[in-house]
């Protein structure tokens, strides 16, 4: 393909990638109310997610969902639905005696999160219509259509992997410095409330 056109994809994509979105909100939200693994979870499910929702448009979804997108929009608005119970859920299961007794933060899993931020990413049909206006600017006429769409698939998925996994260290490094039954209550707290503002976000940009 012509590099010079993927060095631009590449800008392109970080640029994207460092835009917060839903997709960083959650993760931030869980890196402030369950820590660094769970925060990382949520960074390769959002990372499988986008890699979905690109692949799809790559093949054609894009247009079919520009005449179906109802299947799209319930599977959205049931990811965002299940951001805000989690979020609210953490809220509510944070107190004083837990948070000192468990010494760490949070209940949510791991596994939890992935799957959350999966469903989040890859259900979203804004992102797959993104990708269908968005690769072909970087596709030279030139060279394959699949080598180059594998290509690029794969320079976004780890440039994007990259800049979550930003926002995930840096949020837990912000975490690491609440210490104290009080602050880490209150911390949660925070991380739950921008679970509930990830999943309400999801639902005014994916319209």
């Amino acid at each position: 393909m012509d590099w010079a056109l993927w060095a631009g994809f590449v800008a392109a994509s970080l640029i994207v990638g460092l835009l917060p979105g839903p997709g960083v909100t959650s993760i931030v939200g869980y890196a402030l109310t369950a820590g660094l693994r769970t925060a990382l979870a949520s960074v390769f499910g959002a990372t499988f997610g986008n890699a979905t929702a690109m692949t799809l448009s790559l093949v054609g979804v894009g247009v079919l969902l520009e005449q179906w997108p109802a299947a799209f929009t319930v599977i959205k608005w049931v990811g965002a639905a299940y951001l805000v119970a989690l979020g609210g859920y953490s809220i509510l299961t944070a107190s004083r005696g837990s948070l000192a007794a468990e010494g760490s933060a949070g209940t949510i899993r791991p596994r939890t999160a992935f799957w959350g931020t999966f469903a989040l990413t890859s259900s979203n049909p804004k992102t797959i219509m993104f990708f269908v206006a968005f690769t072909p600017q970087f596709m030279s006429p030139d060279f394959g259509y699949w080598p180059q769409a594998a290509i690029l698939l794969l320079t976004f998925t780890v440039v994007v992997t990259i800049s979550d996994g930003f926002y995930a260290v840096a949020a837990s490094w912000v975490a690491g410095f609440l210490k104290g039954p009080e602050v880490r209550l209150w911390s949660q707290r925070i991380g739950g409330a921008v679970l509930v503002a990830a999943g309400l976000l999801t639902t005014q940009v994916a319209r």
